[in-house]
């Protein structure tokens, strides 16, 4: 109840207003009493009368008139002067109406006559605290849905209008603008999106208050989710747009947190052509909070992007991980995805040429293909897709026939169709002259925009094509001539331009040095070299010479940039080049914080699921950089979304992820490795057994061996870990298992106790010998642990694997395991272990885990012996086993049970024993429906 703390509505005698129903010297009657204490002139009383409002509406609502009195009196004390009084009153208003709707038959319209007018009254009140229990009691009464359709056009709204209007009171407008955002999802669409959507565009340009922009941009994605896709893209996006280029980085802050919910409610295109770009610019904006808000919802805002058809999964109504089951996976493992996995979107093939057709691979579904063979051949359709784009709309030079460079970049990018074939002398003539005569001089000219990764790219293709023809390549010289220019840049390190020209001539000194990629390409294609004309091989030769120049001539610096590097053209062109990274591009680079991979590195991190921005930004967060310039904790936030990430691009994507998280995996920060082993098994499910074989399996054994917080979240879903891996990989756990009674705090039993938990679950995943020779021990060692919670859930897990012998009808294995028990339990020194017996063969009777034959021969003489034991508690656990459980199975019922005899002589003597604790349990049937009376006779 809303304001009441010291009763229930059920106790009379701790009622508020009781003092209403005691006679006293002024003879008056109960109604008339509650109306002098009402409009006293004590404000206590008025409080009090105000507080207690509830249970004088349940007193007087047998009787129509007095209930009518009642509520006059309430609309008169709601006009109180005093603010506390009008309070209390408001606080009351939600639980009142709540009793109102239950006793509706009796009072069908008091709240909307007498109490809805009140609240609406309250919203424009001259005292904060009545305006703000207003707007409380306004947003429970909407929760409850307890406001009729028509008080909330013609009454709730027109009041925030008028509140939100731009000559409204500023502290009016902000508290309107926060209750117009919170009751937005409790209403209708046709409601918020005629009524309230307008004013709530407006208030995001508010230029007066910029409380009232932040508002609006910390609720835009409730806004958005309440209106739909269509109002949405055609009124909101707009305004999201403004409020991310707002000047006051808490817009831009707020509008990074929300940025999910908004991408949520738009279609596919406006999320990757509008909100990408977007996203981008606040994960780069200047404020450092911006950006730590922006890479906090990195992850998330990727998620949006997840599509079930591509990524092969889905979520369960009950939230877990599911495959999705396709119509060619009838011979395949339950954990593969769909077989026909196309790698390009349709909006990636609308870039490419008609001839570029979308390529379908069938991972891990045949068996002769490694998943690192079919990682090798998502990274090269990715590769030759994103190169064609690329070069197309990066490489060309202003003064060169695009449709010639078009066609020499078929040959010199596409990597099947490289040809080692040298039988072509004139290449070599004019390649070799073309070195001969190099000069710097000659060859420099200002660098040409996204310099730092088409040098990788475009010395990519000549070195490949120089290998053809059999000629040397002068990668040598280049090194040299930047390795003197990086020399002498140190010197300047601090200055942010220098820093910019050491980040591109490393990634061309990465580039000249880089001679030995796609020679396995080249080999295995080297047939098709035949196929070639002249006529194509002199284009190709004409394009390579210009990008072998284009290299050597963006490679090199002048001599006299070498000795001026605080030159000014050369900071403006290094920032040119550092704005031009985020043009429109299919492929974006990333940011100028990171230090560019190399060209090998990229490539594995081409997909089409997600724009590649956004991947580039969720890799870079793992960059040691970012911890310093961006949030301290983003290694942990990374990996933390890393599952939703790896869902979103799909397990043929998983290259794409493969570094990062390795990388997290062996964070210094025991926190990150946390995260990711908390999450490892449902990762384990995006991938399938065999990705997980090959990547995760190695990760998971370094967790293993990790600091117990790290361990702790292996150990929670170590069933879930383990169920999804081949039988013969899951056997190599069985020895690391015990690893885990050992921890870093002994007095950390919660690490045991969970152990023991996945131990009952995990008996399934192996056969009765296994279970024997590894997980006995395990369990026998946490019947022994010093803490009785780890002891009692450890004997049940004794009784789990009694029962998983006898299943699977490994008889003498589970004999002796009996026998075991008995020496260790039943003849235990301590009386903690008998007492353990007992409860172990009350639980084996309950689960019915074995034969009873086997069990009256077995355990019940051990069981019965146990009557003479000396310590009580020993004796009080039989006497539960035995009147609760063994003598209500029907097989001890059975008249002429030879074995009945001997359990009732035990019982009764134990009815007599000298512990009342002891006869007690042995006399009394503790049923589930007399067990509270016999007691309370038994006392």
């Amino acid at each position: 109840q809303v304001g009441f703390e010291d009763y229930g509505p059920d106790c009379d005698s701790m009622r508020i207003t009781a003092f209403l129903d005691i006679p006293g010297q002024d003879n008056l009657t109960p109604l008339a009493r509650l109306e002098k204490y009402a409009f006293s002139d004590n404000i206590f009383n008025r409080q009090i009368i105000a507080r207690g409002l509830l249970d004088v509406f349940r007193d007087f609502s047998n009787n129509e008139e007095d209930f009518l009195t009642v509520m006059e009196i309430v609309v008169r004390l709601s006009e109180d002067a005093e603010p506390t009084v009008r309070t209390e009153l408001m606080e009351q208003i939600p639980p009142i109406a709540i009793f109102l709707q239950e006793s509706r038959p009796k009072f069908p319209t008091a709240f909307f006559e007498y109490l809805m007018p009140i609240v609406v009254r309250y919203l424009t009140d001259v005292n904060n605290q009545v305006r703000k229990a207003g707007q409380e009691a306004l947003l429970i009464l909407l929760e409850q849905d307890l406001v009729a359709q028509s008080d909330i056009e013609n009454k709730v709204c027109p009041i925030l209008l008028d509140l939100s209007a731009p000559d409204s009171d500023d502290e009016y407008k902000v508290e309107a603008v926060n209750i117009i955002c919170k009751m937005a999802s409790m209403l209708s669409r046709t409601t918020v999106e005629h009524m309230l959507l307008p004013r709530f565009c407006e208030l995001c340009s508010d230029g007066k208050l910029f409380q009232v922009r932040k508002i609006c941009a910390a609720n835009f994605g409730d806004i958005c989710n309440a209106v739909g896709q269509e109002a949405t893209e055609r009124l909101l996006i707009p305004k999201f747009f403004e409020l991310c280029s707002d000047s006051v980085w808490g817009m831009r802050k707020a509008c990074a947190e929300c940025f999910m919910a908004v991408s949520y409610t738009t279609s596919p295109e406006v999320r990757r052509s509008k909100l990408s770009p977007l996203f981008i610019s606040l994960i780069s904006d200047t404020c450092r909070w911006v950006r730590q808000a922006a890479f906090q919802s990195l992850g998330p805002f990727i998620s949006t992007f997840a599509n079930p058809s591509s990524a092969g999964l889905y979520i369960r109504e009950d939230g877990t991980l599911s495959i999705r089951p396709s119509a060619q996976d009838v011979n395949t493992n339950s954990c593969q995805p769909s077989n026909n996995i196309t790698l390009m979107s349709s909006s990636t093939n609308a870039t490419l040429s008609s001839s570029e057709q979308p390529m379908e691979i069938k991972p891990e579904s045949s068996t002769e293909e490694t998943s690192a063979e079919v990682n090798t051949k998502l990274s090269v359709e990715n590769l030759n897709k994103d190169t064609l784009e690329e070069s197309s709309d990066c490489c060309t030079n202003p003064g060169e026939d695009v449709s010639q460079l078009s066609q020499g970049d078929k040959v010199v990018a596409g990597v099947t169709e490289v040809t080692k074939d040298s039988s072509f002398p004139g290449i070599n003539s004019r390649l070799q002259s073309a070195e001969d005569v190099f000069n710097t001089f000659l060859y420099w000219r200002p660098p040409l925009p996204d310099i730092s990764q088409d040098l990788e790219l475009l010395q990519f293709k000549t070195e490949k094509h120089k290998d053809s023809c059999s000629v040397p390549c002068n990668n040598c010289v280049a090194s040299s001539e930047i390795k003197k220019v990086l020399e002498s840049l140190q010197e300047h390190i601090d200055d942010p331009d220098v820093q910019a020209q050491v980040q591109v001539l490393s990634a061309a000194l990465r580039a000249a040095q880089f001679d030995s990629v796609g020679d396995y390409e080249t080999k295995k294609v080297e047939e098709s070299s035949g196929k070639l004309h002249n006529k194509t091989m002199s284009d190709e030769t004409a394009v390579s010479n210009a990008t072998c120049n284009q290299v050597e001539e963006n490679s090199l610096l002048s001599p006299a940039s070498k000795d001026n590097i605080s030159d000014p053209s050369t900071s403006s062109i290094l920032k040119s080049t550092v704005k031009e990274q985020h043009r429109g591009t299919s492929v974006f680079l990333k940011s100028e914080q990171e230090n560019n991979p190399p060209f090998e590195d990229d490539k594995s991190k081409l997909q089409d699921i997600i724009p590649q921005p956004l991947l580039d930004q969720y890799l870079s967060m793992t960059d040691p950089a970012r911890a310093q310039t961006v949030d301290t904790e983003i290694a942990k936030h990374c990996a933390y979304s890393l599952p939703g990430v790896a869902l979103t691009l799909g397990r043929q994507n998983w290259h794409c992820l493969k570094d990062t998280y390795e990388t997290l995996a062996s964070d210094v920060q025991w926190k990150v490795r946390r995260t990711l082993a908390f999450s490892i098994h449902e990762l384990a499910v995006i991938l399938g057994d065999q990705l997980t074989a090959a990547d995760l399996v190695p990760i998971f054994n370094g967790f293993l061996k990790d600091l117990d917080e790290v361990r702790i979240g292996v150990l929670k879903h170590l069933y879930d870990f383990l169920k999804l891996l081949h039988a013969d990989k899951r056997r190599e756990y069985l020895y690391q298992l015990q690893e885990f009674v050992v921890t870093d705090n002994s007095r950390n039993w919660r690490f045991r106790y969970e152990l023991a938990e996945q131990l009952i679950l995990i008996l399934e995943l192996y056969n009765p010998n296994d279970v024997y020779d590894y997980l006995r021990h395990i369990a026998l060692t946490l019947c022994s642990d010093k803490v009785s919670e780890v002891r009692w859930i450890s004997f049940k897990l004794v009784v789990a694997i009694l029962q998983k012998f006898y299943t699977n009808n490994a008889n003498a294995l589970g004999l002796n395991f009996i026998n075991e028990l008995v020496v260790r339990f039943r003849h235990c020194s301590k009386w903690v272990g008998r007492q353990a017996f007992a409860f172990i063969c009350q639980a084996v009777v309950e689960e019915e885990c074995m034969p009873v034959d086997q069990f009256v021969e077995h355990l019940l003489p051990s069981l019965l012996s146990l009557a003479s034991d000396p310590v009580p508690n020993v004796r009080v656990l039989l006497a539960k086993a035995l009147r609760q459980t063994l003598l209500e199975k029907a097989y001890f019922k059975s008249v002429g049970n030879p074995h009945l005899e001997a359990a009732e002589e035990t019982i009764q003597a134990l009815q007599s024993d000298r512990d009342q604790d002891v006869s007690f349990f042995a006399t009394i049937k503790l049923k589930q429906g007399n067990m509270d009376n016999t007691t309370i006779e038994k006392q």
